[in-house]
């Protein structure tokens, strides 16, 4: 890091995450790491050179998006809401298979745009149009980490198949910002064969996963009672005979998937010993608020997965699960996801919601100690927001910003540059 400048930004206030707010903060920075953060007066005492000052704004680090869909983005709005999410499914594989690769292409751009513009610095990803990989990387500063869309049942291919065709993929050119991981779309949509070669595969090459699990009741009715509109549909797709025995959790569990690599996304329908299950194993849960409004989900289980040592974050979904509100745009946002999730529960200190979009959503992407915080060490990683209260108030000024954010930072480099003050 010797061969780059050192810089120093200067903010009314700071928000670290893993320590309190600074008022009158600096964050001292040379290349794409973060030497100090903390007050002005304490640390331009050891670091010469004149501030970029950022004015009434509060600094933060860049927001984590646990969970998107980005090759979706353009059917924001185009599927309404059903009755049973089975039927849900079903118009979301049609409207697929009416898109072309240029459509893909176009939606993924946009919505990493959409991402960058409202605070996201790193986002996980499903990718069900591995061919826009690795190419389409370049076109976003973002931090990417791709996860591979699995399936295999409507198909019938044999899941060494499937899984070797991933494989491929993930094992060509690396990339500085991005990386590939597995995702084996759903218990649903999987069998158990896949899902135990995948598991030891991604053990034996440490890459992450990313799997949709226990979304909807129906699904845990297929796997706990062998029954309801989901069983109904697949029963003529997939053997069917890994279903009426236990939870979706619980048929992860039994097919080695449950890890401290696995994002395990929505966890919205649980039974009991199924948050200890999670927790046991170091699972991280995502969660994405307005795709749960949208479906009208039972509350959301947070107090008992918190409870058995679960680490949850947030991310976005796909704007084609996003209910649409008048007068406004359909956009991924993070900061959208904290505000719908402190609305829902207002008995969550801005403090929780915040280490959510930031500090849980690190750990979830396996980047602990390098994203979601302003520290001696990390990634230079970093969004500024207008702000002009207290530090007192900084935390809940984060977590209800609206908009899009005054300056970007991605890797020590400015994403979305800051205006002059």
């Amino acid at each position: 890091m010797g061969d780059f400048p050192v810089v120093i930004l200067r903010a009314r206030t700071i928000l670290p995450i893993a320590s309190p707010s600074v008022e009158d903060g600096a964050i001292v920075i040379q290349g794409a790491r973060i030497l100090a953060a903390g007050r002005w007066a304490d640390l331009h005492v050891h670091w010469t050179g004149e501030p970029l000052d950022l004015g009434e704004r509060v600094v933060l680090p860049g927001l984590i998006n646990g969970h998107c869909h980005l090759d979706y983005t353009s059917m924001a709005g185009e599927l309404p809401a059903t009755r049973h999410f089975t039927d849900w499914i079903k118009a979301i594989t049609a409207a697929k298979a009416g898109k072309t690769y240029s459509d893909f292409a176009e939606s993924w751009v946009s919505g990493a745009r959409m991402l960058l513009d409202h605070g996201t610095t790193t986002v996980g990803d499903i990718e069900a149009v591995p061919e826009l990989l690795p190419d389409i990387w370049d076109s976003t500063p973002l931090r990417i980490v791709s996860f591979l869309e699995m399936t295999g049942v409507r198909s019938r291919r044999v899941p060494a198949e499937v899984l070797g065709e991933a494989l491929a993929r993930v094992e060509g050119p690396g990339h500085p910002r991005s990386r590939m991981g597995l995702s084996p779309h759903a218990p649903y949509s999987t069998t158990p064969g896949l899902l135990q070669l995948t598991a030891l595969a991604a053990r034996e090459r440490r890459l992450p996963l990313s799997m949709h699990v226990a979304e909807s009741a129906e699904e845990f009715d297929m796997f706990r009672h062998g029954r309801g509109p989901l069983f109904d549909w697949l029963r003529k797709q997939r053997d069917m005979s890994d279903c009426g025995k236990r939870s979706p959790v619980q048929h992860l569990a039994g097919n080695g998937m449950l890890g401290p690599d696995l994002c395990a996304v929505h966890v919205n329908h649980i039974e009991a010993g199924d948050a200890a299950l999670l927790g046991e194993n170091g699972v991280s849960v995502v969660h994405c608020p307005r795709s749960h409004e949208f479906f009208g989900h039972r509350r959301f289980p947070l107090e008992e997965l918190t409870a058995a040592g679960v680490n949850v974050c947030l991310g976005t979904d796909s704007l084609a699960s996003v209910r649409k509100q008048k007068r406004k745009p359909m956009e991924l946002d993070l900061f959208a996801e904290m505000r719908a999730l402190a609305s829902r529960e207002p008995g969550l200190s801005p403090s929780t919601v915040l280490r959510m979009a930031t500090l849980n959503g690190a750990q979830a992407m396996g980047m602990s100690g390098r994203a979601g915080v302003l520290s001696e060490g990390a990634c230079a990683d970093l969004i500024a927001v207008p702000f002009s209260g207290t530090a007192m108030d900084a935390e809940a000024a984060g977590v209800h910003h609206a908009g899009r954010v005054d300056a970007s930072m991605i890797d020590g480099r400015w994403a979305i540059e800051p205006e002059a003050i």
